[in-house]
């Protein structure tokens, strides 16, 4: 199979669409992987995803994920989800499952990485597709995934 780009991802996905509101339903994205051999019920997709939508990120992520699957990069995939979840609860610092800009300032400040002209809350809000003023284990994923 031949990586496809992130402009020829972005295209796939508006495409697909249908109803141009920033999110691919499982039935949605369903379509495409039929017509690509990829055979799953809305129930298993739903659990491969995660969530009953997704957004332009998610979409590109689900497409590297379900990429290294067919070539066989499975562990990478797993060893790449652990590191990530041991990074989310170095900021996690209260553990509730949330990074704040607060959190992020903290940690970023110890780790001698902050610059006073950052905004702390403008990196929590770049990433945070809920937009509930922080970070949750999908969205600091994501962000670190696509920086």
């Amino acid at each position: 199979m031949c990586p496809l780009t992130p402009k020829e991802l972005e295209l796939i996905f508006e495409k697909l669409d249908i109803n141009s509101d920033g999110f691919l339903t499982l039935e949605e994205l369903n379509l495409l992987l039929e017509r690509t051999g990829f055979k799953f019920s809305i129930e298993e997709l739903e659990s491969l995803v995660g969530k009953k939508s997704l957004d332009l990120s998610e979409f590109m992520f689900f497409y590297d994920s379900i990429l290294n699957h067919k070539n066989g990069d499975v562990d990478e995939i797993e060893e790449i989800e652990s590191d990530l979840l041991k990074a989310f609860k170095v900021f996690d610092l209260d553990g509730d499952g949330f990074i704040t800009s607060q959190e992020l300032e903290y940690v970023l400040k110890r780790l001698g990485m902050w610059d006073e002209e950052k905004d702390s809350r403008s990196m929590i809000y770049s990433y945070d597709t809920n937009l509930d003023g922080k970070l949750d284990f999908k969205e600091f994923k994501n962000m670190m995934l696509l920086t």
